[in-house]
């Protein structure tokens, strides 16, 4: 590594480098003094190398400076690269076949006693790891981490830019654009009483650039959402931005399963290509979400036509009633639970929408346990154990409702009885659900809502819905699922002033309302704007699941809390009066 203090890194030397004078710089991990010899394990981002300081090597004063170094002191060595005595080579360890008999020390700080132990498995309040991150990021995990975010970040640079893409820098202060979440503002103090906000995404200035001629454009674009935080969201966070005009939408999804492919083959993760194509109501109809685990199988089952001369009105009531399903599942395995155990699901469905869960277990020794099975003729439970494809053990749950109200349920549980029950999960799932519905009705509104946004190009031959029925319209819409994640997600643009002033109607848009948010992208669509169509991927999410994480803070380098809190800075805090009044605010 050229421009270091050191020669080498301490993840770097091997039996090739066996006699070699070396110099290497970190901290001192571990130190044990075994009476006349003292052994070190020297840390940097690479890994670790052991050191050994003997008498009859290392002169008096490193011995002595030896002795006294502890633990996180930052240290620069020159030695002796020696293969370790037959029998003590650490196969776990890249540099375990070697160590470095060290003639001089340097000692180039030293250190309070950390918070924690910097180790992998140490068990650690996540709030103390977030208040001392500096010290987490030394972690061999966490260094691990970052450098898998910047190989993906860079492998994905590469593909995009040998597909002659433009890496084309968008400014973080725009004009507040709501897309479905809370905007960040930021108050101007050259223009009292009026604001910049911070950027969603840069949907909208994507499309100005295709406007512009750009035609292929990616940015690795800082997005920002004043929204309540889950394991896989942050109020900050980065997104893979792009855009292609003169496309149709096939030209776009395949130029991004190429170049998402060259990507993850870069991290040793193969893609098979063409990608599957599910479409957003089989996924839901079969899964119960429109971003599919397909890994395991557990999926939905319409059973309604069984129950429709049923003696259970619930059931009964539904498949007679148009609009209405009754929908199952099969966990395979659940039945073996206790009853009490089974029973408490019904909390875990109520978290997806259910008023309650109706189920029926099915023992190993050939018993069922239910409260609804006594209201079941022979018949229906014979065509049940057939359609569900029962064997003693298993455990079948139902969801009555709405087609997507069945769904969610379905589809929330699905995921919550294969975490529960430990379903194998291997390897990594790629997929497309395309054609969402254009619209979604908002119930807490009680108007349209956009299922993805606002700019989205429905299906040409559904146009005549948007007046008679537009719930009933599909759009040109792709999301790139990854392992049961929505890892990025995409559609065609609408290029068309005309088509678009018409949805933002539909969506409860005024015309002042619409041009005073929009109105200088509605001007830029009647300057010739091209066909076009573009993509966001995740970054953190899908450097998440490529590292085995859990959450999407365990990828970043400085995350907030789920309070939306930096318990090392204190981030937000208070600001001072004066500079208050610089942008002309008063608190309440």
């Amino acid at each position: 590594m050229p421009f270091s203090m050191h020669t080498h890194t301490c993840g770097e030397l091997r039996k090739a480098d066996i006699g070699a004078e070396v110099t290497l710089t970190g901290w001192v991990w571990h130190r044990r003094d075994h009476g006349g010899l003292i052994f070190v394990d020297l840390r940097d981002r690479e890994g670790s190398t052991q050191l050994e300081f003997d008498p009859e090597v290392c002169d008096e004063k490193a011995f002595h400076t030896a002795e006294t170094i502890r633990s996180e002191w930052p240290i620069k060595v020159t030695g002796t690269v020696r293969p370790r005595p037959e029998g003590e080579a650490n196969e776990k360890l890249a540099t375990g076949e070697i160590e470095v008999y060290v003639t001089d020390i340097e000692v180039l700080n030293t250190s309070k006693t950390p918070a924690f132990q910097i180790e992998d498995h140490v068990d650690t309040a996540e709030d103390v790891r977030l208040r001392y991150r500096y010290l987490d990021l030394r972690r061999p995990k966490m260094a691990s981490n970052l450098r898998l975010r910047s190989d993906f970040t860079f492998a994905l640079r590469e593909a995009f830019h040998n597909r002659e893409f433009l890496e084309v820098e968008t400014p973080s202060l725009f004009k507040s654009t709501p897309e479905g979440a809370r905007d960040f503002l930021v108050p101007s103090r050259m223009q009292p009483g009026h604001f910049y906000a911070l950027p969603q995404s840069p949907q909208l200035l994507k499309e100005l650039l295709m406007v512009g001629g750009v035609e292929r454009y990616y940015q690795v674009a800082k997005c920002f959402r004043d929204e309540d935080l889950r394991k896989d969201r942050q109020p900050e966070f980065t997104q893979v931005d792009v855009e292609m005009s003169f496309v149709t939408q096939d030209d776009v999804m395949g130029a991004l399963e190429q170049t998402l492919a060259d990507a993850f083959g870069r991290m040793g993760v193969k893609m098979e290509l063409p990608l599957r194509r599910i479409e957003y109501w089989d996924a839901m109809d079969t899964y119960g979400i429109d971003k599919p685990d397909t890994r395991f199988g557990m999926t939905l089952h319409d059973v309604t036509s069984i129950f429709g001369e049923s003696k259970f009105k619930l059931f009964s009531g539904a498949a007679n009633t148009e609009g209405q399903y009754v929908k199952a599942i099969n966990a395979k395995g659940a039945g073996k639970w206790p009853r009490a155990q089974i029973d408490k699901l019904a909390k875990v469905a109520a978290e997806f929408g259910a008023k309650g869960l109706a189920y029926i277990a099915f023992r190993e020794d050939g018993s069922v346990t239910s409260p609804i099975v006594k209201f079941f003729s022979d018949e229906e439970m014979a065509n049940l154990r057939a359609e569900m494809d029962v064997e003693p053990g298993d455990l079948v749950m139902f969801a009555v409702g709405a087609r997507l109200e069945a769904d969610t349920i379905l589809g929330g549980m699905r995921n919550h009885m294969a975490d529960a029950l430990d379903v194998p999960r291997e390897g990594h799932d790629f997929l497309w659900v395309v054609n969402f519905p254009l619209f979604h009705w908002d119930e807490d509104r009680k108007c349209l809502d956009s299922e993805h946004q606002p700019f989205t190009q429905p299906n040409e031959d559904e146009l005549d819905l948007l007046d008679s029925d537009p719930l009933a319209m599909g759009s040109h819409t792709y999301d790139f699922v990854m392992d049961g994640y929505e890892a990025g997600g995409g559609g065609m643009r609408i290029h068309n002033a005309e088509l678009q002033e018409k949805i933002l109607e539909k969506l409860g848009f005024t015309p002042e309302r619409a041009e005073a948010q929009f109105g200088f992208l509605m001007e830029a669509l009647k300057f010739g704007a091209p066909p076009m169509g573009g993509f966001a991927l995740g970054l953190d999410r899908v450097c998440m699941l490529l590292a085995g994480a859990d959450n999407i803070r365990e990828v970043m380098a400085f995350p907030k809390t789920a309070s939306g809190s930096d318990l090392m800075s204190a981030a937000p805090s208070e600001v001072s009066g004066k500079q208050l009044k610089e942008v002309s605010l008063r608190l309440l």
